[in-house]
């Protein structure tokens, strides 16, 4: 009887936990295909233009890569 009652408390938590994660995965906002888009060039990306990041950074990026 002590095993049945371990486990059901088990199962709950594990539904909850799973409830709370989706929830709050669901709240925060992230669209699907967010994390396989690359964000800067350390990452694989290559062309001049990269998703997620603004001009600014963009251009601070170029700076540490050109010759001196």
């Amino acid at each position: 009887m002590k095993t049945g009652i371990w486990l059901l408390i088990c199962v709950i938590v594990w539904g909850l936990g799973f409830i709370g994660g989706y929830k709050l995965s669901y709240s925060t906002g992230v669209q699907p295909g967010y994390f396989e888009a690359a964000e800067a060039g350390g990452y694989g990306s290559g062309g001049d233009t990269v998703e997620g990041i603004d001009k600014k950074t963009q251009d601070y990026y170029k700076e540490l890569y050109k010759d001196e």
